[in-house]
């Protein structure tokens, strides 16, 4: 089992503890993405911490939108509720990319890929995400490299 899995399973269990509701919600609903994680496709596996990250991320996403599109509704309530959730998330997560970060990791990846041209996107993407791996949004990354490979 994953180092990751078992700290939200230990968190889990002292935030019930102490009836901290916000934090008991959350961490229930990340341990059941995590293990529908693991029982998804044709054989049941055990995540890594990395891959324990990237259910994180995917629901820390969730969350975010989830917030934006609430509070869009004027239902600051539930938007207030996404957010608390949100913040839970984000203590299990690697620090996220600084925008100076993230330009430069960019930048390495498309000099060391020759990269030219907005066609080339694809190409630098495959380098930059595994060094990016969860500290910054695949949507972040892939404004950052159009940027980039238009204004070359």
């Amino acid at each position: 089992m994953s180092a990751l899995k078992e700290k939200l399973e230990a968190d889990l269990s002292v935030a019930m503890k102490a009836r901290d509701e916000v934090r008991t919600r959350t961490l229930r609903m990340a341990l059941t993405a995590v293990k529908n994680e693991e029982v998804a496709g044709k054989q049941a596996r055990r995540l890594s911490d990395d891959d324990v990250v990237k259910v994180l991320t995917r629901e820390a996403k969730k969350r975010r939108e989830a917030a934006q599109a609430f509070a869009d509704a004027g239902r600051t309530e539930q938007a207030q509720a996404e957010r608390d959730e949100h913040e839970v998330l984000d203590g299990y997560l690697p620090a996220q990319l600084s925008d100076v970060e993230l330009t430069a990791l960019v930048a390495d990846a498309i000099a060391e890929t020759g990269a030219e041209g907005p066609r080339a996107m694809g190409q630098v993407m495959k380098v930059v995400n595994p060094k990016v791996a969860g500290r910054a949004e695949g949507g972040r990354v892939a404004a950052e490299v159009k940027r980039q490979l238009t204004s070359a």
